[in-house]
């Protein structure tokens, strides 16, 4: 169909837990609507959706996948999203550019955590929602018990739109229009029937429910309800997607989304009920509201990218307000460069249809974008309207990533800035001291597909292997060392002579008698540590106008790799106070080869030790699992700082070593069987216990032998 306007468009994201059959739904819609002949099967990898070699293979959904269907001379652009925790950015990037979340359950399980995780997070964007119940045909599906279970969950909000007519059956009573629909097996079309005696005052108990619902979510409406005892089909329309829109109301229906049970009437109620984009308003940067018009001034949000085999890179785009037509010049608002409007496609999956435009509120994909990514706003230049940027989790999961072959390390990088302009949940890291490229993700499986995704992106094989630790060393107390440096060779030789007082830097410097501060300068090194170099010479025995900066270069070089493990050193105050040089022999390499053995004696000498980064962990939990939890932070050495509750959750607050967070987010989702969420944030560094310094010592050891 041709859309040539907002109110002609539904944005809906299918969410909730894994397994619960949005694939399924997703299907089931097109399939109803008439776009498939024959409805694919997740098992046998034949669905629209998730066509991906990656998700065909594990039978899951790992990225979101956009879908349209068309209903009611309605275009209804479906985004089916995973369940599973680790691909939750897909999640939050659908639901940022979705007008309607519908959170698919499956009616066996109750809620579940991916559910509660997606409710979270249309909390914060203020997405009006509403619940399907799937599977409702199965015996062991509870619908009363369910409900009561959303309610406790999600609030008192929930409003039953629909029942199922008994257990196992094809059959749903429609408590909104007071009707009954039985479905045909293989028919999408039901059979519309007078209620059954033994469903009626449950159906005309649940439709005064929602009347009241809706006219308790409206003054006028309530006090149209007062008036006439009852609100027309129209008012209780329009009621219920001002309730939705005002998060004040969540709709809940029944389906069987693999026996087509249910669905035509969810997709009536989307088109007929759910908010369009042009019932929506849009807040930009800088605080500015859009309602989309497709007459208004081109404004498209590009939330997600992705590379697509034989095609290029796709930029998924929202067009928020306007028209976006094929040769069109934008405006980048994060770059400020301009990029041609190219081809358009609309999309089922895999499959992609050219158009020439999309209009305010349309969902689409644009290619070949020579420097747009995910996050990105394009605009009329001088427009100064920008949508503010998703923003996605925190990484959870580290690993250290390097090619299987030497000599592809600038393929590796290149692969890595690609699939982290994709996924912004994705961060590198290159750590120059460490001599370590990291990829952090949030869990396992995550890291696992961006590594599938990296291989063929790049073109190189890679590993992943355990994260180096960027320890520390430091030193405990004052100490002083004495050193002469003196080479002959036949012609000049060298000579530099120094003495050197090493000390912590914690404090205000309180020098020794003997000790005359001449001047002091701070140097910051690459690590961030501070070091404080004290000038105590007096009577000219240096001359440290000339030498000084040498003498800085060797203690420096000194500090990047300790004298205990190899590790750089952390914050230290060194006081040159004795020394002395030869008018002919004495050069800048003298000195700094004396002030790097002098301060190496030094430094042993003041009880060297290695600090370990500590990390500030906050875990959010059900109250059942805090006990295992606490636990297993007390073999990692964590010291809990603090338990706070936060409604049905604990929120538990630790600080703990980060050489013992390795694969933390995988222990944790064993733990608490997928329902714990945790970050983790530098904190500080403190010295490690000496049985694990020995450890680290070691292990360092034998690394650099080997």
């Amino acid at each position: 169909m041709t859309v040539s306007t907002p109110n002609q468009i539904r944005n809906i994201a299918l969410v909730g837990h894994q397994g619960s059959g949005k694939t399924a739904l997703s299907e089931a819609m097109l399939y109803a609507s008439g776009a498939l002949d024959r409805a694919g099967s997740v098992p046998e990898g034949t669905t629209q959706s998730d066509y991906h070699a990656s998700e065909k293979e594990r039978q899951m959904s790992i990225f979101a996948t956009l879908l349209h269907a068309e209903w009611n001379d309605t275009k209804v652009n479906i985004l089916d999203t995973p369940g599973y925790p680790d691909f939750a950015s897909e999640v939050i990037a659908s639901m940022r550019v979705a007008d309607t979340a519908v959170y698919v359950m499956d009616a066996r399980a109750g809620v579940e955590v991916g559910t509660e995780m997606a409710w979270g997070y249309g909390e914060q964007m203020g997405t009006p929602s509403l619940f399907v119940l799937n599977h409702i045909d199965h015996a062991s599906a509870d619908f009363s018990t369910l409900v009561d279970e959303i309610e406790d969950r999600f609030g008192r909000g929930a409003t039953v739109v629909q029942i199922p007519a008994g257990d196992g059956t094809r059959t749903v009573v429609d408590v909104l229009r007071q009707r009954q629909l039985y479905y045909p097996e293989g028919h999408a079309e039901p059979d519309e029937q007078p209620i059954d005696d033994a469903f009626a005052d449950r159906a005309a108990e649940l439709h005064e429910t929602l009347v009241e619902d809706i006219a308790a979510s409206d003054d006028r409406l309530m006090e149209t309800y007062f008036e006439q005892g009852e609100l027309t089909e129209r008012q209780m329309r329009n009621g219920l997607r001002a309730a939705m829109i005002d998060r004040a109301l969540y709709p809940v229906f029944v389906t069987s989304a693999t026996e087509t049970v249910g669905v035509g009437c969810l997709l009536d109620f989307i088109t007929g009920v759910c908010p369009s984009p042009a019932s929506r308003l849009v807040e930009t940067e800088g605080g500015r509201e859009v309602r989309a018009a497709p007459d208004g001034d081109p404004l498209a949000f590009v939330y997600r990218t992705m590379a697509q085999e034989h095609v290029g890179e796709y930029s998924y785009v929202r067009a928020f307000d306007g028209t976006i037509a094929s040769g069109q010049d934008l405006e980048n608002a994060t770059t400020g460069t301009t990029e041609r409007i190219g081809q358009i496609y609309q999309l089922n999956g895999e499959e992609r249809n050219q158009v020439p435009r999309l209009v305010a509120g349309d969902l689409g994909a644009l290619v070949k974008l020579d420097d747009t990514h995910t996050n990105d706003t394009l605009r009329p230049e001088g427009s100064g309207r920008a949508i503010p940027p998703i923003q996605f989790p925190r990484p959870r999961y580290r690993m250290a990533v390097r090619p299987v072959q030497d000599g592809q390390e600038d393929n590796l990088a290149q692969g890595l800035h690609q699939i982290t302009d994709e996924d912004p949940s994705l961060v590198f890291n290159h750590d120059a001291l460490l001599n370590q490229l990291t990829l952090s993700g949030l869990g396992e499986m995550h890291l696992q597909i961006a590594k599938g995704r990296l291989e063929r992106q790049a073109g190189v094989d890679v590993e992943f292997v355990r994260p180096r630790i960027s320890y520390r060393e430091a030193i405990q107390t004052r100490a002083t060392a004495q050193y002469r440096h003196k080479k002959q060779s036949g012609g000049a030789g060298e000579f530099a002579d120094l003495s050197m007082l090493v000390e912590p830097h914690d404090g205000d410097f309180h020098p020794p008698d003997s000790v005359d501060v001449r001047g002091e300068e701070v140097v910051t090194t690459e690590w961030d540590a501070e070091v404080h170099f004290v000038n105590a010479i007096v009577g000219g025995v240096i001359d440290m106008n000339k030498f000084f900066s040498s003498i800085q270069k060797g203690v420096l070089a000194t500090m990047e790799e300790g004298p205990v493990a190899g590790f750089p050193v952390g914050d230290v105050r060194v006081v040159i106070y004795d020394g002395g040089m030869h008018p002919v022999d004495s050069n800048e390499a003298a000195f700094k080869r004396a002030s790097f053995e002098c301060f190496r004696r030094a430094f042993q000498k003041a009880h060297p030790v290695l600090l370990e980064p500590i990390h500030t962990v906050t875990i959010t939990t059900p109250d059942d699992y805090t006990g295992d939890i606490i636990s297993d932070l007390n073999t990692r050495r964590g010291r809990v700082q603090g338990i706070d509750t936060q409604g049905p959750l604990q929120k538990i607050t630790a600080d703990v070593p980060e050489a013992e967070l390795h694969q933390y987010s995988t222990t944790l989702r064993s733990l608490t069987q997928g329902r714990g969420l945790h970050h983790t944030k530098f904190s500080h560094y403190e010295a490690m216990p000496n049985n694990v310094q020995e450890d680290v010592v070691a292990d360092t050891a034998a690394e650099a032998a080997a």
